[in-house]
């Protein structure tokens, strides 16, 4: 029995590295075992039944093998890790303090999810919300959940500084940054512009003394990142660096996207900051995602993180199609 998985590769991948050792033993082990059925042939019952074993071991290994690379797949597809970010759009505060409480509904999402949730990095204005802001997440299937989160989201409502009572209208922008593990993006040295500047935040009295927060900025394309939740200037530009590769990465493959699957952008638009993807009409009470035109009432709740039907209408609408 020869195994159709590369066993040299698998040794590289300190996931299956000890499961690829032990199958190389255990094909070596079944080699011997068929030499002896054909040099000793008093040996023969003994031998087979040993193959027998040999082959239960053998496919049970595989198996492992095969649901660990499949895994890889699908998180190289699907990564296990993103970039939210918020931006406040039309509508001055208003705009801002829905931004921040998109923020907020996401948090709390990611907390029913069991994820990990951390601030990258925030812009305030005076009444508490964000100009902009971006924060990590962590977990399963985080990417594949929220990649339709993209876009601009609209709220209606009655602001609390309102006097009149008249509702007004205001937008944040969202973006999923999947962070791709390997990308083919290549940075050029020549194509970044570094700026460093203090953290602010929590984290020490050494954060607001030390220019540890970096930004880059891609010249080509226009794109920067930022990172300041790291303890080191070194780390936040590792981080920073990570960012823009997935970034461009991401922009690639919407690109590609565009070229070859023109019935999937139709129903999903483009993924970028510029398409009105979703309605919040707080006097009505009602969520509309403008894509798939479906509603859904009791926005408070939903303003709470308790967003699953919304996150899982996309499913059953099979996007990915």
């Amino acid at each position: 029995m020869n195994s159709n998985l590369n066993i040299e590769e698998l040794k590289q991948n300190h996931k299956t590295s000890y499961m690829a050792g032990e199958l190389e033993r255990l094909l070596r082990e079944r080699e011997t075992t068929e030499k002896m059925i054909s040099d000793e042939p008093e040996m023969k019952d003994i031998a087979e039944e040993e193959l027998k074993n040999i082959d239960i071991q053998i496919e049970g290994l595989k198996a492992q093998i095969e649901a660990i690379i499949k895994a890889e797949r699908e998180e190289e597809k699907f990564p296990n890790e993103i970039m939210l970010e918020v931006r406040a759009g039309a509508g001055g505060d208003e705009a801002s303090l829905f931004a921040y409480q998109l923020a907020e509904m996401y948090q709390r999402y990611a907390e029913k999810q069991g994820w990990t949730f951390k601030t990258e990095y925030e812009s305030m204005n005076d009444l508490g919300g964000y100009k902009e802001a971006s924060f990590e997440i962590k977990g399963k299937d985080v990417y594949k959940k929220l990649r339709f989160e993209t876009g601009v989201h609209r709220v209606q409502r009655i602001p609390a500084t309102e006097k009149q009572g008249r509702i007004h209208t205001s937008t944040a922008s969202v973006a999923i940054l999947p962070l791709y593990k390997k990308t083919s993006i290549i940075l050029n040295e020549a194509d970044l512009e570094f700026e460093t500047s203090r953290s602010g935040g929590a984290g020490g009295q050494n954060v607001n003394k030390v220019e540890t927060a970096v930004r880059v900025i891609h010249k080509p394309t226009g794109f920067d990142v930022r990172s300041t939740s790291e303890r080191t200037q070194l780390k936040n530009k590792e981080k920073a660096l990570e960012l823009l590769r997935s970034r461009l990465q991401q922009a690639k493959d919407e690109e590609e996207a565009r070229k070859y699957s023109e019935n999937r952008a139709s129903q999903i638009g483009s993924g970028d900051r510029s398409e009105k993807i979703r309605t919040y009409n707080f006097p009505q009470d009602r969520l509309t995602d403008h894509r798939i035109k479906e509603s859904w009432s009791n926005l408070p709740s939903i303003m709470l993180g308790n967003i699953d039907d919304v996150i899982s209408a996309f499913d059953e609408k099979d996007m990915t199609a």
